[in-house]
């Protein structure tokens, strides 16, 4: 099994890299291998609503890692999404990436575990997590969970290392991702499949 990890951090070895190495070690104690995608240094365009993913999966733009992240999200079982906190919100960098890594090809990505992780120097957090759940959230994918609300605190990754609560909490909550990982494919075995969904009855409220 394998979880897709991704850095929507500006920086390859900060705060949110910290979490996130923290993470892949405890998957890696239970077992559970891990793919980091770096994409908060990269110029990422954002969507322009032209609807050809619909027809093909891929975003029509092929010069940023966004359909490299489509294919990672595919053939991963799970997803942790990474992100600093700017003025009480993600990376734009990486909400860019995420909008297009969803908009019109979310379908083979439901069922799948995720989770978000935050970091910050002091607030913020609370409204940047709920900010990115909201991409697993409305594509049927499962929220795991941790001790307490997914962020680590500290200002450079030696400042993180001093949060002990928030190391722990990012250890929890790989253990939370391994266990339902685990659970899923028991299922599976079992013969336990996901729900089919229904049809989508999409409704304007502007007529």
């Amino acid at each position: 099994m394998n979880v897709l990890l991704v850095n929507g951090s500006p920086h390859a070895n900060g705060v949110t890299a910290t979490a996130l190495k923290t993470i892949a070690d405890r998957l890696q104690v239970n077992g559970i291998d891990s793919t980091l995608l770096h994409v908060g240094h990269k110029a990422i365009r954002g969507c322009i609503a032209c609807g050809k993913c619909v027809q093909t999966g891929l975003c029509v733009f092929d010069d940023d890692p966004v359909n490299e992240g489509i294919g990672l999200l595919k053939a991963a079982d799970g997803i942790i999404v990474g992100s600093p906190v700017y003025y009480a919100g993600p990376n734009a960098t990486l909400c860019a990436f995420l909008d297009r890594l969803f908009y019109g090809k979310a379908a083979p990505y439901a069922f799948k575990p995720a989770a978000v992780v935050v970091n910050c120097r002091r607030g913020g957090a609370s409204a940047s997590f709920d900010r990115l759940n909201k991409y697993f959230a409305m594509c049927r994918m499962p929220l795991v969970t941790s001790q307490y609300w997914n962020s680590l605190h500290g200002n450079n990754a030696e400042e993180a290392l001093q949060d002990k609560e928030g190391l722990q909490t990012m250890r929890t909550l790989a253990d939370n991702m391994s266990w339902l990982l685990k659970c899923i494919a028991a299922g599976k075995a079992a013969g336990i499949m996901p729900p089919t969904p229904e049809p989508w009855e999409k409704t304007n409220f502007i007529r």
